[in-house]
C-alpha cells in the first residue's frame, strides 16, 4: 500500500485512515529495522491519520477503503469489510 497510487495519486490521499502507530512501532523496538513507519507513510502520502489509544481495536471506513490500526484490530476490520459486501 505504500507507493499504490490511481490517476497519478496516491490511494490514501483525501482518505479517513488508520494503521500501526509509531508508538506501537517503538513498543515493539522495530523503528530502526524497518524501512518506514506506516503512520508517517500515511501522512506523507496524503491520508488523513487517525489512531486511539496504542494496541486497542480501531478500524476506520472511508468509502471502500478499511483500514485496522494493529492486529487486534482484525475483528473490527473483518466486521466493516462484510458490511460492505
Amino acid at each position: 500500500m505504500k507507493d499504490v497510487k490511481i490517476d497519478g495519486e496516491y490511494l490514501v490521499k483525501g482518505k479517513n485512515v488508520t494503521g500501526f502507530t509509531n508508538t506501537e512501532e517503538e513498543a515493539v523496538q522495530l523503528t530502526d529495522v524497518i524501512s518506514f513507519l506506516v503512520e508517517d507513510m500515511l501522512k506523507k502520502n496524503g491520508g488523513v491519520f487517525s489512531k486511539i489509544e496504542d494496541w486497542s481495536p480501531y478500524a476506520v471506513v472511508d468509502g471502500r477503503l478499511v483500514t485496522g490500526q494493529n492486529p487486534a484490530s482484525s475483528e473490527k476490520v473483518a466486521e466493516e469489510l462484510l458490511k460492505l459486501i
